[in-house]
Formats: structure tokens, C-alpha cells, sequence
């Protein structure tokens, strides 16, 4: 079944049944109607997607660069809020969006195969094959969560803003052994007190700096729980080594909530009461903080508008370049703010 058939049938032209698909605002909507109506009847879906992006010039897709599997993707609640974030920014432009994932599997590079117009590069290390792949081919992209390129739009937020509030909550509390649970760092988990060659990622990094801006002038030394990406039973086991030696903290800053739920059950598992015991922070204040008993102190970053501004972006850059326009390079700082809830007291005495 060609597209000439339907035409036929309908009696138009070949290019009037191709904007029936491809540019409805083109025809009435009863012409449209009975082009639709007469292409069903016929079994005919429509001009062939491969052709119809060789014709244009554009693929009518988006890739999002993920730096993790795609498992996290839809596993992640923060993760699965700032794609969904994403999708409703890109709703009204018709684009539709493609995971990848910034890992190969022996010929297959996501990043050099994929057929897309730009690229959102989602909390990935900029100097990653991926990402040089997605330069190469001279693609409009936005980076998201990640160090600032003077080339290309970047949306961040104020993670050493917040992760320093974070800090200085618990050091007006009294508290003076304070721990740290994070991810983004090398080397197997466990407990480590030395964190200056071990944090990679632009959030790690930053939330580090945040929290020793507050820790280092009060003379804070801190223990630190490491473990691989944002695996609760790890952050369990590893904090529970930490809560159940002689010279325990009494507080703990974690790099999310997820993480924090990680460190609540390990007090749990010890008996320790939060917050009475032990003071749990955690970042992000995603759907966990508030499921979770006592409900969690973190500093909240607003998903939906980080998306909501990472779409625009990225379509304003994809724009720019099929024009030919040049233009400034937005580098956009959401805010980072703590939220105080009954995961954190006094230190105890």
C-alpha cells in the first residue's frame, strides 16, 4: 500500500495525504478526517519514518544521556520525576524522547548510533566516550547535573548551597560526630575518612564542598559511608558497621533520601532512635522523605522545573541550530533548600 493509493482514493495529491501525517495544520480538519479514514480502510500507516526524517533533515527525537544503566531510570524516584518532567517539556514540540545509555556493548555506541535531533547529557561525566560521541556529531545538547561548559546550556542546582545548610542545621543542633553517606565515589564502599581523591560526579563533588564549608571551620572531623550508585542494602550494612562502633555519630548528612533510608534502617536494625539517637539528613526531598518515619529533614531541588527548564533549553538549542542563529549560552542554578522535618534533634548528651 503507497501513499499514491490513498491519494488516489481520496482524490488529492501525494503531498496532501503526506500532510495529513506529517503537518495536520495544513489541511482542514475534515479533509484530514477523510484522508485518515480512507489510509486506515486501505491498511495504509503512513510515509515511512526513515524516509520522512532523510527528507526533512531531522530524526523528530531527543536522546537523554544517562549515566547509570537504564534501570535506574525507572527504578529511581528522583531520576523517574525529572523524566517525567522532561517528557511534559517536550509534549507540546511532538519530539519524542530516547534513553541512552552512556555504556557500549561491543559495536553498539548508543551515542554515535541513535538517530536524534539533541541530546539532554543527564549527571554524566562530560569527558565520557558518550558524550565526545554526541560532540563529534555536532549535536545541540544541554547538560544537566554536571560541570558547566563555557559551549554548551547547562542546568544545575545549588547542591553545595544546600549541602552547606544542610551542615550547619546539624552543627547548631549541637551535633560535633557527624558522618557522611554517599555515592559518586571510587574504590569498593565501605568506611573511609578521606574524601578529597575519592568524589566523582558534579553533585558529589559539590554537596562534599558544601558540607565541609559548614564541617572544617567548626573543627568537624567525619567518618564516611560509601557505597555504588544508590543501593539501599549497601548503605544499610555499611552504616550499621559505623553505628555500632564505640565512637558512633550522632548525626549523618547522606548524598539523598535514598541513601538516608538506607542509614534509618541501619539504626533501626541497632535500636537507635531517630531522632533522639541519631539526626538523618538526606537531599532531594523526593516521595521517600515523607513515607518514611520520622519524616525526613533533606534539602528539597524542584524536579519538575528542572525539567520544565532542561526541555526548553534543549529545544531553544535545537532551534538555534537549525537556523543558523547564534545565541548566548544559558547556564541556569535552581535553588536548594533545606527542609526541616523529625529525622533531626538535639545532639544527644
Amino acid at each position: 500500500m503507497t501513499l499514491q493509493t490513498v491519494a488516489d482514493r481520496v482524490g488529492v495529491s501525494r503531498m496532501t495525504v503526506s500532510n495529513a501525517f506529517s503537518r495536520p495544520d495544513q489541511l482542514s480538519p475534515a479533509l484530514r478526517e477523510r484522508i485518515l479514514a480512507a489510509a486506515q480502510e486501505l491498511g495504509y500507516a503512513g510515509p515511512d519514518p526513515t524516509a520522512r526524517a532523510l527528507a526533512r533533515g531531522t530524526t523528530g527525537a531527543v536522546g537523554i544521556l544517562l549515566t547509570d544503566s537504564l534501570r535506574y531510570a525507572f527504578t529511581d524516584p528522583v531520576a523517574g520525576g525529572f523524566l517525567g518532567a522532561i517528557a511534559d517539556g517536550f509534549a507540546p514540540t511532538g519530539l519524542a524522547l530516547t534513553l541512552l545509555s552512556s555504556f557500549s556493548s561491543g559495536e553498539l555506541v548508543p551515542a554515535r548510533e541513535v538517530a536524534i535531533d539533541g541530546a539532554l547529557v543527564y549527571s554524566c561525566d562530560p569527558t565520557s566516550p558518550a558524550v565526545s560521541w554526541l560532540r563529534r556529531r555536532r549535536l545541540p545538547m544541554v547538560f544537566v547535573d554536571q560541570d558547566p561548559a563555557d559551549d554548551v546550556a547547562c542546568v544545575n542546582i545549588a547542591d553545595r548551597e544546600g549541602a552547606r545548610a544542610a551542615a550547619q542545621h546539624l552543627l547548631d543542633l549541637g551535633h560535633r560526630r557527624i558522618a557522611i553517606a554517599m555515592n559518586g565515589l571510587h574504590g569498593p564502599h565501605g568506611r573511609v575518612t578521606d574524601l578529597s581523591a575519592l568524589v566523582d560526579g558534579h553533585a558529589s563533588r559539590q554537596r562534599r564542598l558544601g558540607w565541609f564549608d559548614a564541617l572544617t571551620p567548626a573543627g568537624v572531623e567525619t567518618a564516611v559511608i560509601r557505597h555504588p550508585f544508590q543501593q539501599t542494602d549497601d548503605v544499610r550494612r555499611d552504616a550499621r558497621t559505623l553505628l555500632d562502633s564505640t565512637d558512633r555519630p550522632t548525626a549523618v548528612l547522606c548524598f539523598s533520601d535514598l541513601t538516608a533510608v538506607g542509614v534509618l534502617q541501619a539504626a533501626d536494625d541497632l535500636g537507635l532512635r531517630v531522632p533522639d539517637d541519631l539526626s538523618v539528613v538526606g537531599f532531594d526531598d523526593g516521595p521517600v522523605a515523607t513515607r518514611v518515619q520520622p519524616a525526613l529533614t533533606t534539602v528539597r531541588q524542584d524536579i519538575e522545573e528542572k525539567g520544565r527548564v532542561a526541555a526548553a533549553a534543549l529545544t531553544e538549542a535545537i532551534r538555534r541550530s537549525r537556523t543558523g542563529r547564534a545565541g548566548p549560552v544559558p547556564h541556569v542554578l535552581l535553588p536548594a533548600t533545606l527542609v526541616v522535618r523529625g529525622s533531626t534533634g538535639p545532639a544527644p548528651a
